[in-house]
């Protein structure tokens, strides 16, 4: 299991050449499918998205691609799930009944699949599968 907080930074390299060809900027959350969608990168001369399904590996020191053709702009989807409005770590963790739970400080999650495993709140764990929505203000789950 990996967490948001160390991708940041990550090289993105490319499997045919051994180039660095991207650096993670950020991951992109999808609240329906409790998965990472994408990999935001600092701007390159490519683009600065990469498909969660044209990774070949999410390592602890780089992601791998088969190359910079993979990257390019966030389409539609993607961008409906980026941005300010859907950053997850430092926002609040309320239920569904409306009570606050805390403030996310990281999101624990498998780097083989993108599924998001854990929420993690001071002093509390949230399931990732109760995640149900990212707003500009709080992060939604499920109530217990």
């Amino acid at each position: 299991m990996m967490l948001f907080t160390q991708v940041t930074g990550h090289k993105v390299v490319s499997t045919g050449t051994a180039e660095t060809v991207g650096q993670v900027a950020g991951l992109v959350l999808d609240p329906r499918s409790h998965s990472v969608v994408a990999v935001a990168l600092k701007k390159t001369p490519h683009g600065d998205t990469v498909l969660w399904n044209d990774i070949t590996s999410f390592g602890t020191d780089a992601v791998t691609v088969v190359g910079h053709e993979v990257i390019g702009e966030a389409d539609d989807a993607v961008k409906e799930l980026s941005g300010k409005t859907h950053d997850l770590l430092g926002k609040r963790v309320l239920n569904t009944r409306g009570e606050d739970l805390g403030t996310l400080q990281d999101v624990r999650f498998d780097p083989a699949s993108g599924g998001v495993e854990t929420l993690l709140l001071a002093g509390r764990d949230v399931v990732g599968s109760l995640l149900i929505g990212i707003g500009s203000y709080a992060v939604i789950v499920q109530g217990d």
